[in-house]
């Protein structure tokens, strides 16, 4: 069959629409956006101190059992994959010894859990620019000619759209608070743009562009089981269906299936010995899906919404623009990378943001396409838009730590003083500086803006990024306290583990209504487990506060309350210490 390709491209932009971007603004954006709220507070709830647990948990026990199948104490968290826990196991064991020398035991091996994450954004940020650079260097991607020349190189336009993505990759709202947390999520996302790099590579090295797509694969499938790594199998064969150049390549796929089964059947083989742990992860996959139903698809459609912005309404201009180019690579292979997470959602009767984050990378990579197609009033717009809003946010910020702190305006100040009853609002001066700072380079980027009107290309994608790093570092240095406040379990967990140290060695005790992640934070801030024996004399209870007494104890046995803590602030949770009525 003969590919008829169009002769024009919807892709118009002149050579200074294409200027470079300065490589050390990149650099800041990155470090800025990866540091930001990464160290220096408390695992808060609920994957990233269950993440923590798994990882201490491998750390703590002796024997194999707790690294090869992860564990949250005595409980087998049998979800998910282990390969994250394997990494942040290795960081705690390598690096927490030196972190010890400068704070507590604890802390260092929080500092050392998140030392990975830096690894998984410059994996995620790097090949996601080479993907994205390789498939703008195509002869079907190239801007139309113009008539009396000044259109760019190619290496210009490949390089302003790997710029492009990255920066809209960084400015995409749902995955900012994932990465900079100890799950699978950030690990998950760098594996996605590695077989989104590694299809790009299939034209140039098709034997490396293999085993790196297999590697992809069976790497997902560790770290978050069957269902995505299927996803990630059936979106790679969709883009050798879709994208007629790559079939001359198969031999490719199947070095990467291959390599791929070889992974998952090594750890396979192991985890199998563990049978309790296995038919639990099996149990767990065999939750996770059901059929469609129209609820869920407008709930996962709904939460998209916001989850992908701003690249979601780029994505659709680019695949009406380049609507006769869907079998060229450079919009095939993103498309084929949307399609198997897409259908997972479909398929999984709970997905949020674990499976939505599958979405960035090609979103983000079609977003980038979409931009030398629009017309300067549609950029123009979307500069505008991203100043508005991010300006907005910042501002809103800032009134509310000023209301926090002044008590004005004194209706703000009242709905904050609800969430963080209890909390020390002493200010750190640093903070405040920093924020201060980061506030001034916004006024400054928004200022270039307005002053010089650069025709660059990726101006608007440098204002969006800004604006969400900059709303980001304002939470993370003005609200880092009250949040750690709100969400961290250190206190409550400090005061349960004084109470059961008044009772005797030997207690029992077993929990009701607990969750996974108060039980992984019980175990991470103080090594609490709890028995599983249906006999204890002792009962851990989480409940609610807006139940009454009688409510709370309609489920137990008749038993004497002996302590009750919460979080302060905590409306909706709290935690009694119950011993059984002789």
């Amino acid at each position: 069959m003969s590919i008829i390709t169009p002769h024009s491209t919807p892709a118009r932009l002149t050579n200074s629409a294409a200027s470079k971007l300065p490589r050390a603004a990149l650099w800041v954006v990155g470090l800025i956006y990866i540091f930001a709220g990464l160290f220096l507070r408390d695992p808060w709830k609920t994957d990233d101190v269950i993440g923590l647990a798994a990882m201490l948990s491998a750390v703590q026990y002796e024997g194999w059992q707790a690294f090869i199948t992860p564990q949250i104490g005595d409980l087998a968290y049998a979800e998910v994959g282990p390969l994250h826990v394997w990494i942040g196991a290795l960081s705690i064991l390598l690096f927490s010894p030196v972190f010890q020398l400068f704070t507590s035991p604890l802390d260092a091996a929080i500092l050392a859990s998140r030392l990975p994450n830096l690894l998984y954004f410059l994996i995620l940020i790097s090949t996601l620019w080479q993907g994205v650079f390789r498939l703008a260097s195509r002869k079907a991607a190239q801007p139309l000619p113009l008539p009396f020349g000044g259109e760019p190189s190619t290496i210009d336009y490949g390089r302003m759209l790997a710029d492009a993505a990255l920066l809209l990759c960084v400015a995409t709202i749902g995955i900012i608070w994932r990465l900079h947390e100890t799950s699978s999520v950030s690990l998950s996302l760098a594996l996605y743009s590695t077989a989104f790099y590694a299809l790009s590579l299939t034209y140039t090295k098709p034997l490396r562009a293999g085993a790196l797509l297999g590697l992809a694969i069976g790497l997902s499938f560790l770290n978050q089981g069957l269902w995505v790594a299927l996803s990630l199998c059936l979106s790679a064969a969709m883009a050798y269906v879709l994208c007629y150049s790559l079939r001359q390549q198969l031999q490719t796929l199947a070095i990467a299936f291959i390599t791929a089964i070889i992974l998952a059947a090594l750890w396979v083989a192991a985890a199998v010995q563990y049978p309790y742990w296995w038919q639990q992860w099996q149990l767990w996959h065999t939750a996770q899906l059901s059929w469609p139903s129209p609820s869920n698809l407008l709930h996962s459609g709904r939460d998209l919404l916001w989850f992908l912005w701003p690249t979601w309404p780029l994505v659709i201009i680019a695949l009406w623009q380049w609507r006769a180019w869907l079998r060229s690579a450079h919009i095939a292979i993103p498309c084929s990378l949307l399609l198997g997470p897409l259908i997972l959602i479909a398929f999984n009767h709970d997905a949020f943001e674990p499976e939505f984050a599958l979405l960035v990378v090609p979103a983000a990579a079609l977003a980038a396409f979409a931009l030398p197609t629009l017309r300067r009033g549609a950029i123009n717009s979307f500069d505008w838009f991203a100043v508005m809003c991010f300006s907005l946010v910042a501002a809103a910020v800032w009134l509310g730590w000023v209301a926090q702190q002044s008590g004005w305006p004194p209706k703000i100040a009242q709905s904050i003083h609800r969430q963080t009853q209890g909390f020390d609002t002493s200010i750190s001066w640093i903070m405040v500086l920093i924020a201060g700072v980061g506030t001034l380079a916004w006024i400054a980027l928004v200022s270039w803006r307005l002053r010089t009107h650069p025709p660059a290309l990726w101006r608007g994608t440098v204002l969006s990024a800004g604006g969400l790093i900059t709303t980001w570092l304002l939470l993370v240095t003005l609200w880092l306290p009250a949040l750690d406040y709100a969400r961290s379990y250190r206190d409550v967990s400090a005061e349960l583990t004084a109470q059961l140290q008044q009772l005797p060695p030997d207690a029992c005790v077993k929990t009701t209504g607990l969750g996974l992640g108060q039980r992984a934070s019980f175990y991470a801030f103080n090594s609490l487990n709890f028995s599983f024996e249906s006999q204890c004399d002792y009962l851990l209870q989480q409940t609610s506060p807006k139940l009454s007494t009688e409510q709370q104890n309609q489920f137990v046995a008749p038993s004497t309350e002996i302590w009750q803590g919460r979080r302060g602030g905590d409306r909706n949770e709290m935690f009694r210490l119950l011993q059984r009525t002789p």
